[in-house]
């Protein structure tokens, strides 16, 4: 591979991911303002600003700095993951994406994927086993593990390509994680309000071990930062456990916060419907 090629594969992947990026919002608040014609409550400014502060999230991730120092220090790498899987995800989820999406779509595609796709049966239950909360709880969990098992991580520090699909792997899987959590239009919740605090809790256990192997364990585990240029004054252990202890405490807190809110809406009176079902949907899918 020359070195132009070198230099140019993460600038054209960045530019990829930007432009998908921004074609999405494209038809997302185009969606919005169709929507808004018909219902003002369908989806509200702010879970537009949310959605928005989403896709920042992600596009902060895939573009410098964060994805320039992701190869230099291991600290780095964490924040992009943190960003891809914990914090990108429930924001856009929260913006009511499909919904919108789909209303800003043209309508010859809609009509496509509505009438011969939504309502073939084998789509329906492909939907309904992606979306269950035991496919989503483990494939979040072995993305998490599987890609920080030593091979698996240096082959996605020495490919840009395999780097790509470790981060489009975070953001899908951190996308299924999510979504029995917040159940976004069109899921439906299968499982008992309960279980949504013990389904966060449960999450915690695998990125504690791996959080807690990395602060503690006292050797560098991923040899390639063991040759990285460094920014900073800071050794590659150090860097590691500083990685270690930020995953740590971050998804301890990013998982707590809304095990905290389902368990207070659990334990308080019956909750008026979502505003977005406060018009008739089925009149306006129909659309």
């Amino acid at each position: 591979m020359s070195e132009a090629h070198v230099h140019l594969e993460p600038w054209s992947m960045q530019l990829a991911a930007t432009f998908a990026l921004a074609i999405t919002v494209l038809f997302y608040f185009r969606g919005w303002l169709r929507l808004r014609a018909v219902c003002p409550t369908a989806i509200s400014a702010r879970q537009l600003g949310v959605f928005i502060c989403g896709i920042m999230s992600v596009a902060a991730a895939v573009n410098p700095p964060v994805a320039t120092l992701d190869h230099q220090l291991l600290f780095m790498h964490m924040v992009q993951h943190l960003l891809l899987m914990a914090i990108a995800p429930p924001l856009i989820l929260l913006g009511a994406p499909f919904l919108s999406v789909r209303h800003g779509l043209p309508p010859s595609l809609i009509r496509f994927a509505r009438n011969p796709l939504l309502h073939w049966a084998p789509m329906q239950w492909l939907g309904r086993f992606i979306t269950s909360s035991s496919l989503c709880w483990l494939s979040a969990t072995a993305v998490l593990i599987g890609w920080h098992f030593p091979k698996a991580f240096a082959l996605g520090m020495q490919s840009e390509s395999w780097h790509a699909i470790q981060c489009a792997s975070f953001l899908a899987t951190g996308v299924l994680f999510w979504t029995p959590v917040i159940q976004p239009w069109p899921t439906k919740a299968r499982s008992p309000q309960w279980s949504i605090p013990l389904y966060l809790f449960l999450a915690t256990l695998p990125c504690d071990a791996l959080s807690a192997f990395l602060t503690f364990c006292g050797r560098v585990v991923y040899p390639h930062y063991l040759h990285a240029e460094r920014p900073f004054d800071i050794s590659a252990l150090q860097d590691q456990e500083s990685a270690g202890a930020l995953m740590w405490v971050s998804v301890t807190f990013v998982y707590l916060i809304p095990a905290v809110m389902a368990t207070i809406q659990i334990l308080s009176p019956a909750n008026p419907c979502r505003q977005t079902e406060l018009c008739d949907m089925s009149a306006m899918t129909a659309r």
